[in-house]
């Protein structure tokens, strides 16, 4: 037998009569995964990929352990503030790819779904309220999130709300930037910073906010400087990598740790052999259960991810000297906020920029974002002259996913590029 599938069957066993117990095996299943990364590293790993890795394991096992120093957010809330106020921050994204991990999933969605949510909801927004409501995850001190981008967050928070007791605030992000509209955004920053000093006991700190802006954009910097200088070296990744690198570029940006992991990947970089790799620019979620893409996506010398849309959502240096307003404009102008053309946009100049050969878009299950947008962004691409495959699926839930299907499409998309095809595909 699977020994995780076993494992996360003897958690799965436990939630109903001692959903407690069931919590301490998952972070015990966490801090084994630490120790696995910290001293037996997959070998093709690189070490900057290593660290981060190891972190991503350890930030989420520390904040499952320490819940009164958590936060619970989207990926898109000012986890900067956060930072200043001690708290770290995990994202309902987050959590529920991990549980996954443990291929506990399907039994947290199924216990979400009869409890009254339908079944056309996000898996991730399903499998995280099944964890919560279960008890097995520990309730953290606040709960954050925003307006943009995803329609479910703002009632996800709220059932988290009404239903498991955590205190939270949504931020209103407005629809296109403007001076007033900044200035609409930093009123509710200065009110969650008093929320947030209620809830921790701790005065708010702008010093130790523009401390974590300046690592912010020098983190940025050694990025920037790794992807130029993945333009003529590989890089080996994979698709699990590609999603943990959103808790550097989103949930963790800005912290010590993740200023280290960019400086090691931009002085790694060079040490690889030349580029003779097919680039993709990757849309959306990066479904790493996936086996027919884990073949030509994991550690492939043939293909690879370049980079993606998510964690180059907002690359703009922030303005030190005005955190608050920096952290406004940064939320109103991502790439995922407002009119779609500005993501279509941004697809498609860091494609011709870092001179990626084709886009792969994976259509998430209750993702009306991507699902709605995908057939815009193609036709824009291939005016360019981008070939562009749009998949479907589960990110998620493996019920939901046609392995045989998927494998069919991208292998017939992986051919066209070999022979040059078009766009139209």
């Amino acid at each position: 037998m699977d020994p995780v599938k076993w494992y996360g069957g003897l958690i799965e066993s436990l939630v109903p009569k001692n959903p407690e117990k069931a919590g301490k095996l998952i972070r015990t299943g966490l801090r084994l995964e630490e120790f696995r990364c910290a001293h037996l590293p997959e070998k093709q790993m690189p070490q900057a990929y290593r660290y981060l890795n190891y972190m991503a394991v350890k930030v989420v096992a520390d904040a499952l352990s320490h819940p009164e120093t958590c936060a619970w957010t989207n990926i898109f809330a000012p986890t900067e503030l956060l930072q200043s106020f001690g708290l770290c921050c995990i994202s309902m994204e987050c959590l529920s790819s991990y549980l996954s991990g443990f291929r506990m999933e399907d039994y947290f969605i199924d216990r979400a779904e009869a409890d009254g949510l339908p079944t056309t909801l996000c898996s991730y927004h399903k499998g995280f309220i099944g964890a919560a409501g279960s008890g097995v995850l520990p309730k953290p001190v606040f709960g954050v999130t925003t307006s943009a981008t995803c329609d479910g967050n703002i009632s996800t928070f709220r059932w988290l709300r009404e239903r498991c007791g955590v205190k939270d605030f949504v931020i209103d992000v407005p629809y296109a930037w403007s001076p007033e509209a900044e200035e609409y955004v930093v009123g509710q920053l200065r009110e969650l910073i008093s929320v947030l000093a209620d809830a921790t006991g701790k005065k708010y700190d702008e010093d130790a906010l523009r401390e974590i802006l300046r690592r912010e954009n020098r983190s940025k910097t050694y990025f920037q400087a790794a992807l130029e200088k993945r333009l003529s070296h590989t890089y080996p990744n994979t698709l699990t990598l590609v999603l943990f690198l959103l808790l550097a570029t989103h949930l963790y940006i800005g912290s010590e740790w993740v200023e280290k992991f960019f400086r090691i990947m931009s002085e790694e970089v060079e040490r690889y052999p030349d580029l003779h790799e097919k680039r993709i620019f990757w849309i959306h979620i990066t479904p790493y259960l996936l086996t027919p893409l884990q073949k030509y996506l994991n550690y492939n010398s043939r293909y690879a991810i370049f980079c993606d849309d998510f964690n180059l959502d907002y690359m703009e240096m922030l303005d030190e000297s005005r955190p608050l307003h920096a952290l406004a404009r940064k939320m109103i102008l991502n790439i995922y906020n407002g009119d779609f053309q500005r993501k279509a946009d941004a697809c498609a100049d860091n494609i011709q920029k870092y001179r990626c050969d084709a886009a792969v878009e994976f259509c998430h299950w209750g993702c009306k974002q991507s699902a709605g947008g995908a057939v815009l962004l193609k036709e824009k691409l291939r005016k360019a002259g981008t070939p562009m495959l749009i998949l479907d699926g589960d990110a998620l839930d493996r019920r939901n996913n046609h392995d045989g299907q998927v494998k069919t499409r991208f292998e017939a998309f992986l051919e066209m590029l070999e022979k040059g095809g078009d766009a139209a595909r």
